[in-house]
Order: structure tokens, then sequence, then C-alpha cells
């Protein structure tokens, strides 16, 4: 038996916007489109009026923006999942705080908004199949970042980052053979990651524990982490206690 379509309300305060991409979920198989609004304001009193499973929010509308949208509806249970779409990239760590399932870049092309509904339908899947808990809190450490990409922005989870390494004002997220750029200090993200995950080994580099495959030392006496790559990454001095706490010794 097919599944149920997926129902979804359009907020953009541009009328040729909301056509368009009406225009392009007409072309998506298994969505319902339940309602458009023009404003943050008309949003809201659609969404807790019809109880859609989707939102398709533009950002920057008059009044109450998208991610105040996002906000206000957040208690709502259950809870629509949001799809962000802008012509700017500034707002991705907001819209990371609101816990959005994607953020697609103006113009929308069509495989890219298939993406983001099948990230989304993915999202609603797995909270269907989750147990019934009661309230707990969030965790306190980053779980995902939001970093740029040719085709907008990505979104990677914490637990897939190898390796952070440091480039000036930015930090390099190492995943695979792949790497994204973001703007953090390394600091706020030695306090950000989960520290049973995450180990600081050098003032410009963090590394995931199970990526690191050993140590070792090298002529000088200062030790090295081999990493699961084949790389070595060296320890700096004043992070040497971290080899002891990692090796227990």
């Amino acid at each position: 038996m097919d599944e149920r379509p997926l129902r979804l309300l359009i907020a953009d305060d541009e009328p040729l916007a909301a056509e368009r991409l009406q225009l392009l979920l007409a072309q998506c198989p298994g969505v319902d489109l339940v309602g458009t609004a023009s404003d943050g304001e008309g949003a809201v009193r659609m969404a807790e009026a019809l109880t859609p499973d989707l939102l398709l929010l533009d950002i920057e509308m008059p009044g109450l923006d998208g991610i105040d949208v996002a906000r206000a509806l957040a208690a709502n249970q259950p809870a629509a999942a949001v799809v962000f779409i802008t012509a700017f990239d500034q707002f991705a760590v907001a819209a990371f705080e609101v816990e959005a399932v994607d953020y697609l870049m103006k113009p929308v092309t069509p495989d890219r908004l298939q993406r983001a509904l099948k990230r989304a339908r993915d999202h609603l899947h797995r909270r269907e199949k989750a147990p019934i808990k009661g309230p707990s809190p969030s965790s306190p450490y980053l779980e995902e970042f939001w970093a740029s990409d040719l085709s907008g922005l990505v979104r990677i989870a914490s637990r897939d980052v190898d390796r952070v390494s440091a480039e000036r004002d930015y930090m390099r997220l190492h995943v695979g053979r792949r790497s994204w750029l973001i703007h953090h200090s390394m600091n706020a993200l030695e306090e950000g990651l989960d520290p049973e995950l995450f180990v600081r080994l050098h003032r410009s580099a963090i590394v995931r524990k199970d990526f690191i495959a050993g140590f070792t030392r090298n002529p000088s006496g200062r030790w090295l982490a081999r990493l699961s790559d084949g790389t070595e990454q060296p320890v700096g001095r004043l992070y040497t206690d971290k080899v002891r706490s990692i090796a227990r010794r």
C-alpha cells in the first residue's frame, strides 16, 4: 500500500518565488500542498490550523521571518519538519538551532528539492518509529554542522567528522576524503564537541578518538598520533596529557 502524501505548507512573501515552488512541487510525486502563506504570521496561523507534515519557509519575510515561524511552531506536537529556502547563506547557524531538515538556496533546482523532500520523509519516518518517551533534555554538545557546498549548504553530523584543522579564521571539517570550511573558533569547537568522542591534540587540531590508530614518538621525543587514514597528527606540548588519558596510562 502506498504511503500517504506528504502534506506541505509554503511561506514566501515573493509571489513569483512561491509560484515557482508550486510548479516544482507539481512535478514531485507523493506531495499534497495544503496552503501558501505570504508572511510569517499567516504561516503560523495556517500551520496551526492545517497541521502540515512539512513547512517550506522563506527566511526573509516581513514581520515574523522564517526562523521565528519555526521557533513559534516548535512546541507543537507533533512538530512539522522544516526546510528553509533562501537567497542567503548567512542564516545557516540559526537554521541549525531550530533543527531544520534542510536549507535550500534560491533558485531551487528540481533535483535539490527532491532531495530535501526525501530528507523530510526520512526524518518523519524515524520520528514515527522512535519509541515513545517522556521529555528529555537535549544534548549539550554540537550534533550537526551546516557548511557551504557547491549546491548550497550541506548538513554534516558531528559523529561523521574525522578531524578538524584550523585555517586562519576558519575550521576545516574532514570527513573521509572530503572537507568543508566553517566559521568557528577552535576553542568554541573544543567546548562544543562531545569529549567522549573528540580530543584536542594541538592548538590547531581536534581528532575523533576512534579515528586515532595509535601514538608514536618522533626523533625529538614529541608525540605523534597515527590516524586511520594513514596520516600523522603532531601532538602539541600542552596536550601530551591527552595521550596518557586516551591510553589510560
